[in-house]
């Protein structure tokens, strides 16, 4: 009898196991693979970045690059004032968020 008893309590660990492995792969597919490639697409853009694109920054200050250095850009903002941003500062490409047509 308690044999039995140890064969099924064994049994249900499996499938415990084989539960969790399954939510985790689930769980890396649908959370963590998208952040990882939105993370890479990111800063290929930012890497692709010149000077005189326009960009919006992650404070949402419009600006054009008027300096790109190793690890900031010098932007351009209105009336001629130049702010220094570190790169990881840089959300969106401006040309491109300008010209989306509104919901």
């Amino acid at each position: 009898m308690i044999s039995t008893i140890l064969l099924q309590a064994g049994g249900m660990g499996t499938q415990n196991l084989i539960m969790f492995g399954l939510i985790a792969v689930v769980f890396y597919f649908f959370m963590i693979r998208p952040q990882v490639k939105k993370q890479k697409d990111q800063k290929k853009y930012v890497d692709e970045l010149k000077k005189g694109d326009r960009v919006i920054t992650s404070a949402g200050i419009h600006g054009r690059i008027y300096e790109v250095a190793e690890t900031t850009f010098l932007i351009e903002v209105e009336n001629g004032a130049r702010i220094r941003f570190d790169k990881s500062a840089i959300s969106l490409d401006a040309s491109k968020a300008l010209n989306t047509p509104a919901k």
